[in-house]
């Protein structure tokens, strides 16, 4: 038996096998697709990299927008709360006293608006017990027609009715007072309703 098997064989070694030539054409065609699918891949980073970016900014804008409305809105109850008292004081002490200074003048106010057209009619005026004197101190205006001024023990002070031949109106102070009252009540509890409760 011999040992050939054991060893290399060199015998075709000398023979060496041809390069496969690529073509010029060929070459910068691989060239081109290379370049190609490089700027897709670096277009496809950007473009991620603006949309990560972008959702970002959106989303530290969000919280920012959240926050600020929160300080906002805890900022506005804080300055409801602190008003509440001066608007409780306002309506029971200053406007009271505003309305009751200014009633003769009311009244002036809307028998002028009344007796236009109307100068051959008397002007009537009936007021709430004790009220007549102070009407007629604000009448310092001559009228050209006569004006009388009543009392009546069943209106409310601050409560008068204006009569000019067919026409009628009703001054009512005290209504309008309970009418501001009622809403800054409720304004106020709105308010501390939409602070407890969102």
């Amino acid at each position: 038996m011999t040992i050939a098997h054991l060893l290399e064989d060199f015998g075709n070694a000398g023979k060496v096998e041809p390069v496969a030539l690529v073509s010029d054409e060929l070459l910068e065609e691989q060239k081109l697709v290379s370049f190609e699918n490089g700027y897709t891949a670096g277009w496809d980073d950007s473009v991620g990299a603006h949309e990560r970016e972008t959702s970002k900014i959106s989303a530290t804008l969000a919280n920012s927008l959240e926050d600020m409305s929160f300080t906002f809105h805890e900022a506005q109850n804080q300055l409801i709360e602190s008003l509440d008292p001066m608007f409780k004081v306002l309506t029971s002490a200053i406007l009271p006293d505003a309305m009751a200074a200014s009633f003769g003048h009311h009244i002036v106010d809307q028998l002028t608006d009344m007796a236009k057209g109307q100068t051959d009619q008397p002007l009537v005026i009936t007021v709430a017990a004790g009220e007549a004197g102070g009407v007629r101190a604000a009448l310092n205006q001559n009228f050209s027609i006569e004006v009388k001024v009543r009392e009546d023990g069943e209106l409310a002070p601050g409560q008068a009715y204006l009569r000019v031949g067919g026409l009628e109106r009703e001054i009512n102070s005290g209504a309008l007072l309970d009418s501001i009252r009622e809403s800054v009540d409720a304004f106020s509890f709105q308010v501390k309703e939409d602070a407890q409760y969102g």
